[in-house]
């Protein structure tokens, strides 16, 4: 199992009898080489104890989320796994999960993950046919998470049908094959600017946009997953993201992303321009605050330099430039001529005429166009879900797999 060696896997058991299947779980993950972390419900350690996980994993077991000890272990964790597994997950953890109702470890460790998710569910037959069953498992298959199918059998409360978790063998030949056919990016390095910039005008104001990074740092968790070296130039952005990402440059203004940028270009294989940034700055930027006077202030303001096109004109032949634009008005034939300027590869079309789209939400609406003008829409979707549709149209097009 070669997938699995030195990954760092984070395993959340919840309350099900199924809980034992975890113990082999646990033992099967380590042998095949990763790094395992165990978190529990309190509901799950009426069925085994925390201490034979702590045994077995050598790392401490955390269960509750407001303990003094490890409240802050939650997004510690979810930053630090190449995988979560929640094995097993109760029909209570699914609705919880899939609704955000971080009452406890398990969930609270799922909304800070920022690796690829897999649920092993477990219940009775009648609960996992159950119409809210089937709603809260296809909303967690919307946000990106990874369900390993239930096995049929005789169930804990004597009823034969579907419910059983899946076998911890099968679970672990799931994520090894996850690993070994998923990394169509191996070897590849991969630019990715995210975020606003803030252009100041003096200490203390500046003139910005309403972007997060949300985009671009899908974008980056995404090219990991695939087995891309990822540096990242995320501007100001209060955005958490993958501690796995190999650089993170921050920068604040479009002068430093373009230095940051350039700095990178020369030995990228793609380069990916997701960061909103700014067209203008002040002319002449202020060391004092500018005090307010009586009547109306004009501002002067300068162009900032047009990253994408700077690198562009270097831009070799074995380089692939991927770039965005957020439309309001003439949406296709105004990125359809950014796309030709800056010498792009495939242009990532969203109109803030889409409700969901655009700046600050969780969803995206985007149509990718190409450079011989062929366009394919998409629907509107998690971010994750378009960073991954994003990278699986880069990868069709230009990447030998």
């Amino acid at each position: 199992m070669n997938g699995l060696s030195g990954k760092k896997v984070l395993l959340a058991v919840t309350g099900s009898i199924a809980a034992y299947k975890s113990v082999f779980l646990t033992r099967l993950l380590i042998k095949s080489g990763a790094d395992v972390r165990v978190i529990m419900t309190k509901a799950s350690c009426g069925f085994v104890s925390p201490l034979t996980f702590a045994t077995l994993s050598k790392h401490e077991v955390f269960t509750d989320v407001s303990a003094e000890s490890s409240w802050n272990n939650h997004v510690e964790l979810g930053l630090w796994a190449d995988a979560m597994i929640v094995a097993p997950c109760t029909a209570t953890t699914l609705a919880k999960m899939a609704n955000g109702i971080a009452d406890n470890m398990v969930v609270a460790c799922y909304l800070s993950a920022k690796c690829p998710v897999f649920i092993a569910p477990a219940m009775d037959l009648d609960m996992w046919k159950h119409p809210s069953t089937k709603k809260n498992l296809k909303l967690l298959q919307e946000y990106g998470n990874h369900i390993i199918s239930v096995g049929s059998g005789e169930l804990a409360s004597g009823l034969i049908g579907e419910g059983r978790m899946e076998e911890p063998e099968e679970i672990v030949r799931r994520l090894d094959t996850f690993w070994t056919s998923n990394q169509e990016l191996k070897d590849k390095k991969v630019v990715i600017t995210a975020g606003p910039t803030y252009e100041d005008l003096d200490p203390v104001r500046y003139i910005g946009n309403r972007s997060t990074g949300k985009m671009g740092i899908a974008l980056a968790e995404e090219c990991l997953s695939r087995g891309a070296h990822v540096h990242l130039i995320l501007g100001p952005s209060n955005q958490s993201y993958s501690d796995r990402i190999q650089e993170v440059t921050r920068v604040r203004s479009a002068e430093e992303m373009k230095d940051a940028m350039i700095s990178s270009h020369t030995d990228s294989d793609i380069c990916i321009f997701a960061a909103a940034v700014a067209d203008y700055k002040p002319a002449v930027q202020s060391d004092q605050k500018i005090k307010k006077k009586a009547g109306d202030m004009s501002l002067a303001l300068a162009r900032t330099i047009d990253i994408a096109a700077t690198v562009g004109k270097v831009k070799k032949q074995n380089q692939l430039h991927i770039g965005f634009a957020l439309e309001t008005e003439n949406e296709q034939s105004n990125a359809i001529s950014k796309l030709k300027r800056k010498q792009f590869d495939l242009i990532v079309l969203n109109s803030l005429n889409d409700k969901g789209a655009g700046f600050a939400h969780d969803t995206n609406k985007i149509k990718i166009i190409d450079a011989a003008g062929d366009v394919r829409a998409f629907p509107l979707q998690s971010k994750k879900n378009t960073a991954k549709d994003i990278i699986d149209t880069v990868i069709s097009k230009f990447i030998e797999v």
